[in-house]
């Protein structure tokens, strides 16, 4: 769905010009509910006790039921979606990923972003790696690693020259 004239003018993004390494934001928190696992298990089909039989999960090292590792990734990649909101044109990959430590109904979890590494790609964008985790209430890291994105240039087809701050079309 297009964002309405109004969204848009609300809306400031961030184009690759606009950050920089060693950038970072901390996104709005959430907490993680049953529904939530519930629903992802729905969602891909894993049912596995560990994450929807409390009598199984009772008997498992973590003594209670646990959400999907990879919810986890979803969770932390759509919290720093828009912290920062930058114009993403496509997402390229995840590195090094880590799960870390479990997520339990009722933790409440946010994502910290920070700028790794930027470097041209073409005329039209930029690749940004950004070190992303996400962290619980507790202040421990529960997963934690590398996406890189795809991002516009605020001016498509408009590089500056570095030798030369010249504007090449």
């Amino acid at each position: 769905m297009a964002a309405s004239p109004a969204t848009r003018v609300l809306m400031k993004y961030l184009h690759f010009e606009d950050v920089e390494v060693g950038d970072h934001w901390t996104s709005p928190s959430r907490t993680i509910l049953e529904s939530d696992i519930l629903g992802f298990a729905g969602l891909t089909g894993d049912f596995d006790p560990l994450h929807v039989d409390h009598v199984y999960a009772r008997e498992s090292p973590f003594g209670r039921p646990i959400a999907h590792g990879l919810f986890g990734l979803s969770l932390v990649a759509g919290l720093a979606s828009q912290c920062p909101a930058i114009r993403t044109l496509a997402f390229v990959s995840i590195t090094e990923w880590q799960f870390r430590n479990p997520m339990y109904v009722g933790d409440t979890v946010h994502a910290v972003t920070r700028v790794e590494e930027k470097r041209p790609h073409g005329r039209k964008s930029g690749m940004v790696t950004w070190r992303r985790e996400l962290v619980n209430q507790e202040g421990a890291i529960v997963q934690m690693g590398n996406f890189t994105t795809l991002v516009a240039l605020a001016r498509a087809g408009e590089r500056k020259s570095k030798a030369t701050g010249a504007k090449s079309a």
